[in-house]
């Protein structure tokens, strides 16, 4: 197996529902956004050229009981836009304060913005207080940003009574709006927002949604290869108000997936990679890399992956895990069985695998969460009608499921076996990928012919946008879902309920006796104001490593 960093960071993490956004923060937002005009190189540009300006909003992540990571991006002249280089440094100061209007400010410090990190500016504040909402901001001169909120974690060995996580996934800009993202940032209930990956999409415009459905242009309008490029890719999204409103809400845990590279990227390569026309991989994913890490509120302390554990006092640890730095190709389909299971082909490396066993084996949480990005429970097609079955393909591209934990079942023996057999209780799958939503049982795959217990759970949030089965279907789309629901569920009666069709998010809400996942669905994707409701709740009851459907969504 290819090694993984031999010591990922592994920080220890809790907290309790923040107060409410006021409205005088959210007024700063809208007016630093507007100040923006598109330029015909696909940059973007303050209209002023005097004084700096922070375009891009404010954000915060990966909170520990004493501190959390402060994020923003200033533009400090007309001429630095993202991406260019250009831009003389800027002296930015950071507060955090107890209260919203900054009258008890509990914490200061300085920052310097300049070209060579694309003017983004990181403050590791530390010194909080556990479990206490704070306010933060920056300023540049006279100018400030917008103010945001956000949280520091419990201590390690507190008592948590409960958690609650919004959950997102795969958020194609072209595809549609994220609506989603702006009714988690309403929510006055979360401890943070959990982004299992495909925060950005690296392909040109017009290129993956399908063809006819643009709802919006992204820049830049070719596709992300250079550090420039991927700079004014995440850039431009962080224009969107909706991401920029649930970044000043809630502390962001951030993972990434292949999409913040490119399709189906693996260690040497990605199926849309073609190195003759576009450069080594090598220097692609270095250029991505660093663009995520401006970009992101993501420690830079993971040194080149983000894998790495969160604790959230006695309740719950949380496992994150990168499953495209040290994954080897995925096998064509064709190739069969035998080479899927080859013990030498790994999805996580030996390093981060054993760490992920070590993890789980001597947590003394309550529940182990483990982020995947891509779907760990097996999906067989066999029983899918031939015009599905080609749906199926255009949404999961040529490798079918085998991007997956499919594509590498010897990973995924050895760790739920590890489960199996150190009788590790309640562990709980965290995933996203496929666009579309799932509830599963987690059987060890050689035992589920024989029907034997499952061994974890598993929710699979739908996409924010991204195209899904509806999407995709050349044929009328109710008959196509039917027919893949009674297809899948045939065939994989480990699979308790599947959505092929909404877009949305998840509330996933933890405590001692069980943990549940709200599926919630939007009206209309392409609709700037569409509305959310719960589509279904499951939960999985402590002890049990089953699930059973909830009567009722949890109470907000």
């Amino acid at each position: 197996m290819t090694n993984g960093p031999a010591t990922p960071w592994d920080p220890v993490s809790d907290s309790r529902p923040p107060r409410n956004l006021g409205r005088r923060t959210v007024a700063v937002g809208t007016a630093a956004s507007a100040v923006l005009l598109p330029l015909s190189s696909g940059l973007l540009s303050a209209q002023s050229a005097e004084g700096p300006a922070f375009l891009h909003g404010v954000a915060s992540g990966d909170p520990l009981p004493e501190g959390v990571l402060l994020w923003t991006r200033v533009t400090p002249s007309r001429e630095a836009v993202p991406g260019s280089g250009k831009g003389a440094p800027v002296e930015v100061t950071w507060e955090v304060a107890d209260d919203e209007d900054f009258t008890t400010v509990v914490a200061r410090g300085r920052a310097r913005a300049h070209a060579a990190a694309d003017h983004t500016v990181k403050a590791d504040v530390r010194g909080l207080r556990p479990d206490t909402t704070y306010w933060f901001r920056f300023s540049a001169g006279p100018v400030r940003s917008p103010a945001g909120r956000t949280r520091t974690a419990s201590a390690k060995n507190a008592e948590v009574g409960n958690l609650r996580f919004g959950v997102v996934s795969c958020s194609h800009y072209e595809a549609g709006y994220f609506a989603a993202y702006r009714h988690l940032a309403a929510r006055t209930d979360l401890h943070a927002v959990l982004h299992l990956g495909d925060y950005i999409y690296e392909c040109a415009s017009g290129e993956y949604p399908v063809e006819g459905k643009i709802v919006r242009k992204v820049q830049p309008e070719h596709e992300t290869v250079t550090l420039a490029d991927y700079r004014v890719r995440h850039a431009h999204y962080k224009l969107d108000p909706d991401l920029q409103a649930i970044h000043a809400a809630h502390p962001v845990v951030a993972m990434w997936d292949d999409h913040e590279f490119a399709n189906n990227a693996w260690s040497g390569g990605a199926e849309s990679h073609t190195s003759t026309d576009e450069g080594g991989w090598a220097e692609r994913v270095r250029a991505a890399k660093q663009a995520y890490f401006e970009w992101m509120p993501v420690r830079p302390s993971t040194e080149g992956t983000t894998y790495r554990r969160f604790r959230f006092g006695r309740l719950a640890d949380l496992h994150l895990l990168d499953l495209r730095s040290f994954r080897d190709h995925q096998p064509p389909r064709t190739f069969g069985r035998r080479v899927r299971e080859d013990p030498d082909r790994t999805i996580t490396g030996r390093a981060q695998l054993d760490w992920l066993k070590a993890g789980l084996s001597t947590s003394s949480a309550r529940w182990r969460m483990v982020g995947t990005s891509v779907m760990i429970a097996p999906f067989v097609f066999d029983a899918v009608p031939t015009d599905t079955r080609r749906s199926l393909a255009r949404l999961l591209g040529p490798a079918f499921t085998l991007d997956q934990w499919d594509g590498y079942t010897d990973d995924r023996r050895e760790l739920l076996t590890h489960l199996r057999d150190n009788r590790i209780a309640n562990t709980v799958f965290l995933a996203g990928d496929i666009h579309m939503a799932f509830a599963n049982n987690v059987p060890v795959p050689a035992a589920l012919s024989a029907g034997a217990a499952p061994v974890a759970t598993e929710f699979v949030v739908a996409s924010v946008t991204s195209p899904n089965l509806d999407d995709v279907s050349q044929v009328p789309s109710v008959e196509v879902s039917s027919e893949a629901t009674t297809a899948i569920r045939r065939t994989n009666p480990h699979v308790r309920w599947l959505d092929t069709d909404s877009h949305g998010y998840g509330v996933l809400d933890v405590d001692a006796q069980r943990v549940q996942m709200d599926y919630f669905v939007l009206s209309d994707k392409t609709d700037r104001d569409a509305t959310a409701e719960v589509r279904r709740s499951y939960r999985t009851l402590s002890g049990t490593q089953r699930l059973e459907q909830a009567d009722t969504p949890v109470p907000t």
